[in-house]
């Protein structure tokens, strides 16, 4: 395997061997300069042979790892041959570090992933060799690692991704970015975790990690390959071949560490918004769960609390609301005294940006000390974020770090129970990259690397900011756990913070994927995790928001939360079927607290994640692999429908080998997942309390017990005081239950316990389970034996046939949560109505006619690139009907003419309409040809209808304006590229704003959008003729490309046309 660079050089005068210059270490051939070679010249030592075909094998140590061939039409091609990578066992068995050569393992940076560095760089005495090499080249300042596994292997992990469970034929990109309403196929997001989980055909497993904090390509479209492309010089670390997944993240824990151990109150359930406006509105939302038994743990304060935005402030004071004056928050301890003293915490939001304002004290403390990053000039980089200009503290330099933990520490004494980090990737506004500039300068201490630019550090930026929260809190008590919440994050960060899935969307696709991206993130090494319940832009439909309150009480972080001016989002906003279903779903959860506590407890301690997908039951079975509406908490499995008119109970349950015994705790609902439980299992089960300051050890505690096919199962349960250090001196109780079957006799006890706490006085109520929801019971006390007397076989039988039968009869007279329809005026509720699908040849399209008719999403399937992903209401692909921005055209509702899209191997098309005024109609048809399915196809047309007689039969002045906003997923690398008219070449970069192009400097019927990190570029064809004006707009993250028809009046005869095509092809 090679790659291969090409180049245009002046001609060689006659033929001789290759020979090393000495002008800069240059090579030559007949005096010509190799530029290619050049680059590689400090890493060659070689002699040259030529070929019988006329190349130039360059030789290291016995291999041909350089083919150089001169032709005729003056170009020079390099290809370099990979070599295996140098290894050496650290860490424990099973785990190898891997370079390029010993000069690239001397220049490699520090780990920022590893909990203790020098676990990296000190090798270990072990006899194994690895089971799989990588091989590696560097050229042009990149590292290209690559494996070979064997056909079967599935791809896993990858951290925070949209799309598929299975990873296989996807491409990632570490780079940690700002990704409001992101699709299954944005990348990158908002945390970068360059790992791959290799699950072999055998179920065997491996780890990789590239343990580089810069950007980083995980390209995984090659059945059985990855390849690795980031800047030089970087180790790869792998762990494993092991017997199991869980084996493989506990071997990544001890390198990178676990989890934090929670608070148990921060697996309950929180509840935000963006933004409860009021301490009033805040103690309004904490009264509703209380007076409506709906559980629930924390309220979260967005980033409203706060003085014009200003960190560590509160705003105290007054606006209108309701009709009258209330003030904000002006006393933020009294308000947590409230909230704690009705069993709920406080969370608020702390973000990176502070304000740039003299006489701020954040500012001006910051300013004494010097944390804030540098420009390349030395001086303190300012950008826009929600304050207006800020500067960015240095989290790299632990003078900063300190700095940040003081005020956290005094933040902490208003009564503030949590931090959430936000725009930390970090965000700045009003910028095309989304961010601040790469060249500037991090003060960073030695042991992460030193001073280096901005593109060293980005990726962990938000980690060592969590790290810095994390650490402030502590200082503030050292008697609580801390709890963070960050949104940007890198491999480790985990032993910080918790995280979540980002600015989501109100839609079904959301929901689906929410499932998966916990589940990835959880196979990353970061178990904490969970989306934004009911989606964060838009507005969710009743059915949506209890499917996914259903779905989001099972996931390791439960909270809900949602977007400024959209509707209200609490569990009782949708009606009473609905909040009859969250209130179920969330004692599901409460219920359950126990065994998530003991999860969390092993995670914490082991590594071992809390939700695992499906076929960690089973690695060797392939059926599981690519299972994304179930997934494990131990022993617990879920099963969950995310389609909109489909029940949990209408799903095809295909289940791993062993015994799987359904249960629910009298609730079932077609609207909540259905539960099992493995054969062999015993998990803990508490009341429904509302809170968990309502938990005591005196409760009753339920055993669910299901036994395997030799009559056995077995469970753990961990309890301590649900905060603070005390588990780490012996203050915990662990317990292992056992329950066994001797003849028709199931006996259940304590086979053994840990730690120094003394047994609680409590009763036990064992349930044992027998299948198809039927149960068991009996009752005791913890710690003496409980037996329970199984009837006949034929007894029991009966029991499970008259529990299945009587479950059917439920769910057939449960109906799903009745949908509504989008009143007059409510925004965003047309979010959660499902797109129309053009899926055929190399495109997969979602349009949404009801508003714009807007193509909302524009996948291209063999690169896997989804060049366009916006918002519902703004931006994606749209059409104006005048050269006005957002005129007529964009936003009214399209009636569908035609459509074709039930064949895969024809044409797929689909034809729409809107009337935008003045008897005027834009038509729409989008196609996807069959004799060409490279080819996505739009034309559009503006046409007069019924245009009144006194006009003579021409409408109003129109000009059709083509409107797509395409995704910049690298916009330093990014460009737009055309020869014009005239025969010039143009390059229109991200720096130039916006550009007009008319006449001559019109494109010549084409124009590319290049992205050179991807080596693709999307071409835009049109009919010159057509189209008399483009132009390019560069945004934050985006860029519209143009299409202007000319502007003048229209009749029936004469309608403006523009009929346009897109294709991606390879660059260069």
């Amino acid at each position: 395997m090679a790659f291969f660079i090409p180049g245009s050089y002046p001609t060689a005068q006659s033929s001789s061997a290759l020979t090393r210059g000495n002008r800069s270490s240059s090579f030559f051939i007949n005096d010509r300069c190799l530029p290619l070679l050049n680059q590689i010249a400090p890493l060659l030592f070689f002699h040259a042979v030529r070929s019988q075909s006329g190349c130039f094998l360059l030789d290291y140590m016995g291999k041909n790892i350089v083919k150089m061939t001169v032709s005729g039409d003056n170009s020079e091609t390099i290809g370099i041959a990979p070599t295996e990578m140098i290894f050496e066992p650290i860490l424990e068995d099973g785990v190898f570090r891997f370079d390029c050569s010993v000069e690239h393992r001397k220049a490699a940076f520090p780990s920022v992933s590893f909990k203790n560095i020098k676990d990296r760089e000190v090798p270990v005495i072990s006899h194994n060799v690895p089971a799989y090499t990588p091989t590696c080249v560097s050229l042009e300042e990149k590292q290209v690692v690559t494996f070979e596994f064997p056909p079967g292997t599935s791809f896993y992990g990858t951290g925070e991704v949209g799309g598929e469970l299975e990873r296989t034929g996807k491409r990632v990109f570490t780079w940690n970015t700002d990704a409001w309403g992101y699709g299954p196929g944005t990348t990158p997001l908002y945390q970068s975790h360059p790992w791959v989980l290799v699950v072999l055909p055998t179920g065997e497993t491996l780890g990789v990690l590239a343990d580089t904090t810069q950007k980083c390509e995980i390209d995984l479209r090659k059945e059985g390959i990855i390849r690795i492309i980031a800047p030089t010089s970087y180790p790869i670390i792998t762990f494993g071949p092991f017997s199991s997944p869980t084996a493989v993240l506990e071997s990544l824990s001890h390198a990178i560490g676990t989890v934090f151990m929670p608070p148990k109150w921060a697996l309950g359930y929180h509840q935000c918004r963006f933004s409860y406006m009021s301490e009033k509105r805040v103690a309004e939302i904490a009264q509703t769960f209380r007076d409506k038994k709906i559980p629930a743990d924390v309220i979260w304060m967005d980033i409203d609390y706060m003085d014009g935005f200003r960190c560590f402030t509160f705003d105290k004071a007054f606006f209108f609301c309701s009709g009258s004056f209330q003030e904000r928050f002006p006393d933020p301890s009294a308000l947590a005294n409230y909230l704690h003293n009705n069993g709920f915490k406080a969370v608020w939001m702390l973000d990176p940006g502070i304000k740039k304002e003299e006489g701020y004290s954040v500012y001006d403390s910051g300013s004494k000390d010097d944390v804030w990053v540098k420009q390349a000039d030395g001086n303190p980089f300012i950008g826009e974020v929600w304050p207006g200009p800020c500067v960015f503290p240095d989290y790299t330099n632990s003078k900063t770090r300190s700095w940040w933990a003081s005020l956290v520490k005094d933040f902490i004494s208003n009564g503030v129970d949590g931090i959430w980090n936000d725009m930390n990737e970090p965000a700045v506004f009003n910028t095309v990259t989304k961010t601040m500039p790469e060249n500037n300068i991090h003060c960073g201490e030695d042991e992460l690397g030193g001073v280096q630019n901005h593109s060293h550090y980005h990726n962990v930026y938000g980690t060592l900011m969590a790290r810095s929260t994390y650490e402030g809190i502590e200082l503030a008590d050292k008697n609580k756990r801390p709890f963070v919440l960050t949104r940007a994050g890198f491999i480790g960060s985990q032993r910080y913070a918790a995280t979540w899935t980002g600015d989501n969307l109100s839609t079904w696709e959301h929901l689906h994927m929410s499932i998966s991206m916990v589940l990835q993130l959880g196979l990353s090494g970061q178990p904490l995790s969970g989306p934004d319940i009911g989606g964060f832009g838009g507005n969710a439909t009743p059915r949506l928001f209890g499917r996914w309150m259903g779905v989001g009480a099972m996931f390791p972080f439960c909270r809900g939360h949602s977007e400024v001016a959209t509707d209200d989002h609490e569990p009782w906003s949708f009606g009473g079927e609905c909040e009859e279903v969250c209130r179920a779903a969330l004692k599901r959860r409460y219920q359950l607290l126990p065994h998530f506590y003991t999860l969390f407890y092993i995670a914490h301690t082991t590594g071992a994640p809390v939700a695992a997908p499906i076929f960690f039951a089973d690695p060797k079975d392939s059926r599981l692999r690519t299972f994304e509406n179930a997934f494990l908490l131990g022993p617990l499995l879920i099963y969950a429908s995310t389609l909109n008119n489909q029940g949990s109970h209408e799903l095809h349950h295909i289940m791993p080998k062993g015994t799987w015994l359904r249960f629910d705790f009298e609730d079932s609902h077609p609207d909540l997942p259905t539960l099992y439980l493995r054969g062999g299992s015993i998990i803990s089960v508490a009341p429904p309390h509302q809170h968990v300051g309502e938990f005591t050890l005196s409760d009753d505690l339920t055993l669910l017990v299901s036994l395997d096919e030799n009559g056995k199962a077995e469970g753990l349960l961990f309890e301590d005081d649900g905060d603070g250090y005390g588990y780490t001196k012996g203050k915990f109780l662990i317990t292992n239950y056992i329950a066994e079957k001797h003849s028709s006799i199931v006996t259940v006890k304590v086979s053994k316990t840990e730690g120094d706490w003394q047994r609680p006085k409590r009763r036990v109520h064992v349930r044992l389970l027998l299948g198809g929801g039927a149960m068991l019971d009996a009752w005791g006390m913890d710690g003496e034996t409980i037996k329970i007397n199984v009837p006949s076989e034929h007894e029991v039988s009966e029991l499970i046939t008259k529990s299945n039968e009587s479950f059917k009869l439920h769910m057939e007279n449960t109906k799903l949560i009745p949908e509504k329809e989008m009143l007059p005026g409510q925004k965003g509720m047309e979010l959660s109505r499902v797109p129309i699908e053009l899926n055929n040849g190399n495109w997969k399209l979602n349009i949404i006619p009801w508003i714009g008719g807007r193509i909302l999403s524009m996948s291209h399937v063999p690169s896997g690139v989804q060049w366009l992903h916006s918002r519902i209401d703004i931006n994606g692909y749209e059409e104006y009907s005048s050269t006005e921005y957002r005129s007529s055209g964009c936003t009214e509702e399209y009636n569908i003419i035609e459509t074709d899209l039930e064949h895969a191997s024809e044409e797929e098309s689909l034809i729409l309409e809107g009337d935008v005024g003045g008897g005027l109609v834009l038509q729409r048809k989008i196609s996807i040809p069959s004799d060409n399915p490279n080819i996505l196809r739009i034309a559009s047309t503006i046409e007069a209808r019924s245009v009144g007689a006194g006009s003579g039969g021409y409408s109003r002045l129109a000009c059709l304006r083509v409107h797509p906003t395409f995704t910049l997923f690298h916009p330093t690398e990014s460009f737009v590229s055309f020869i014009s008219i005239d025969g010039l070449k143009h390059e229109v970069w991200p720096d130039s704003g916006e550009q007009i192009y008319e006449g001559n400097n019109l494109p010549h019927g084409k124009w590319m959008l290049v992205d050179k990190s991807l080596s693709l570029q999307l071409v835009n064809m049109f009919d010159v003729s057509q189209v008399v004006k483009c132009i390019v707009n560069w945004d934050s993250g985006t860029v519209n490309l143009e299409l202007w028809s000319e502007d003048r009046p229209v009749s029936k005869e004469s309608p403006l046309e523009i009929e346009h095509e897109y294709e991606v092809t390879s660059f260069p």
